[in-house]
């Protein structure tokens, strides 16, 4: 491969390269970073920004944004763990049920207001989320009068912090289930994005969306659709948190909507709209979790993660609009 290739195939997956360097020089720098228990525990990281990054996909191409992810998995946590205390004796598979049905619920009716707003009243999409974000967190409190909601049963946990497949060193289970149906829904999310006529609308609309009215394409019902997908993966997101907490925070998943956009555009997804991956959403994710569990490895200060984790995010930007002058040129 001459050198014209090679730079080519590195400038089209940075992400990647970043990757591989960030868990060679952690690894390098702690013994027990590749260890089987570490591995899991970053996947399991993962799993929740993933839910997130994959429903902000959608809505960054469309040229778009939504701020509001952190606070609708807040409030579907809150709710879902009301739901569970009704249910004391409930097994794992109703639990599943339960837990996943009001995920979808609850995300798919914040996403719908999100999608009137935005797509049928003309609201810019960061000023329509940064109100809905701030009206959803103040319910997630009312809800609650700001304390947890405890006294879950056991079965509730299952999603979040149950693990299958035991091995030697873990006899609990390797692979966490949360894992597992984070796999499924990122598949399906990158499925519908990536070989559907939905997903080519989508794409369509965020490269001009004008051009996209004018072919017949529904610009309107696309963005409608497309936050409500959003709102149903940050409401998945927040009923897995209070799954693995086994109890509903009214606090989490706060500032967890920058991880989010962080990883979508480190993966490529343009700011600008009309370009984009769930698949290589997922690199993005992998970084920022890469980057936390390492820095936890090597004990740094939990404030200059934040330092980090925003730079991370400026230079995901920078890299982002010096791709879109040189497309220009």
């Amino acid at each position: 491969m001459d050198s014209a290739k090679l730079k080519k195939l590195v400038s089209n997956n940075v992400v990647v390269v970043v990757l591989i360097l960030l868990c060679i020089g952690f690894g390098l720098s702690n013994k027990t970073f590749f260890g089987g228990r570490n591995v899991s525990n970053i996947l399991s990281q993962m799993c929740t920004n993933a839910l997130l990054a994959s429903g902000l996909t959608y809505v960054i191409i469309l040229g778009g944004i939504d701020i509001s992810v952190g606070s609708i998995a807040g409030v579907a946590g809150v709710i879902v763990s009301f739901i569970g205390l009704r249910f004391p004796d409930m097994n794992v598979p109703f639990a599943m049920f339960l837990i996943i049905t009001t995920g979808i619920v609850v995300g798919a009716l914040c996403g719908l207001i999100n999608g009137v707003l935005i797509a049928y009243f003309n609201v810019i999409p960061m000023i329509c989320t940064v109100s809905t974000m701030t009206a959803l967190r103040g319910l997630a409190f009312i809800l609650t009068g700001g304390q947890p909601v405890y006294g879950l049963p056991t079965s509730f946990a299952f999603l979040g912090a149950s693990r299958v497949i035991p091995t030697q060193t873990m006899p609990n289970g390797a692979v966490p289930v949360i894992v597992i149906f984070t796999t499924i829904v990122v598949v399906i999310m990158h499925i519908l994005l990536s070989k559907t006529v939905f997903g080519r609308h989508v794409f369509a609309v965020g490269s001009n969306s004008n051009v996209a009215h004018l072919s017949g394409i529904n610009v309107k019902k696309i963005n409608l659709i497309s936050y409500v997908i959003c709102g149903v993966m940050a409401g998945l997101c927040g009923v897995c948190i209070a799954s693995k907490l086994q109890n509903g925070q009214p606090n989490s998943g706060n500032g967890y909507e920058m991880f989010a956009i962080a990883s979508t555009v480190l993966g490529g997804t343009s700011l600008s709209g009309g370009s984009g991956s769930v698949a290589r959403a997922m690199f993005g994710c992998a970084v920022i979790a890469v980057i936390k569990t390492g820095m936890d490895l090597l004990n740094i200060y939990s404030y200059w993660q934040n330092v980090v984790i925003g730079a991370i995010i400026i230079i995901a930007v920078v890299l982002d609009m010096m791709q879109k002058r040189s497309r220009g040129k």
